[in-house]
């Protein structure tokens, strides 16, 4: 039986309302809906970003506020949509988190640039001299460094160009695979959805109106809301 790694129990705040649900180990997750439907405030609940007003959150079968802030964020890294990268060179970012437990070891430099395919060479740059892509990479070795067992993932590609947009993507697939992660991932890509996504949960004014296989919710979605969303 899988491990539960999320479950939410009626959970309220800002706009989202009676939050209800469970995500196990190894889901991969789309969190979908019209702007404004309070899709961000739901990631980021998951690293306590953000706290509930009402309900109770569990992760792997813990309330979530027992855990330190910092190891529960190590655990479930996010990905924002811009990389916010420190200002330095790229080894200077994906070593900054395992310095700080000193739990650095120097071949990790090359290992997390190879999981998100950029040449070694790259560690001595500076970030600033990369493109959108690189950078989107970079923050994602720098979480990675972490060794989370879920990535969260707000917009990651919506900044980036076509082409980029499926380098990242072809990364994700290979890294979530390879690393057996959970994620969740926000995105208004319904083909990046489709792509990268085995289950969906489907937002709209604070409430999830739908949730289940993602390929049902957007071949065959049961509410008008997401038929009208999908339209």
């Amino acid at each position: 039986m899988s491990q539960s790694m999320y479950s939410f129990h009626n959970v309220h705040k800002g706009i989202l309302q009676n939050i209800n649900v469970t995500i196990e180990k190894g889901e991969k997750v789309i969190i979908f809906g019209p702007s404004g439907s309070g899709k961000s405030t739901l990631l980021h609940l998951f690293n306590r970003l953000q706290d509930p007003d009402e309900g109770k959150i569990h992760f792997k079968d813990n309330p979530i506020q027992s855990y330190h802030i910092p190891d529960l964020r190590n655990q479930a890294g996010l990905v924002m949509q811009a990389p916010h990268l420190f200002p330095g060179t790229v080894l200077d970012n994906i070593k900054y988190g395992p310095s700080l437990r000193g739990d650095w070891r120097e071949q990790d430099g090359e290992e997390l640039l190879a999981y998100v395919q950029l040449p070694t060479e790259y560690l001595s740059r500076d970030v600033n001299h990369l493109s959108g892509g690189e950078q989107q990479r970079v923050s994602l070795a720098r979480t990675l460094a972490n060794k989370p067992e879920v990535l969260l993932l707000d917009e990651p590609t919506s900044a980036l160009d076509q082409h980029t947009i499926e380098e990242i993507e072809d990364v994700l697939e290979e890294l979530i695979h390879e690393h057996q992660l959970t994620m969740i991932m926000v995105t208004h890509n319904l083909k990046q959805a489709k792509r990268l996504g085995d289950k969906g949960i489907f937002l709209s004014e604070g409430e999830i109106l739908e949730s289940g296989l993602i390929l049902d919710l957007l071949e065959t979605p049961t509410t008008t809301s997401l038929q009208s969303f999908l339209a």
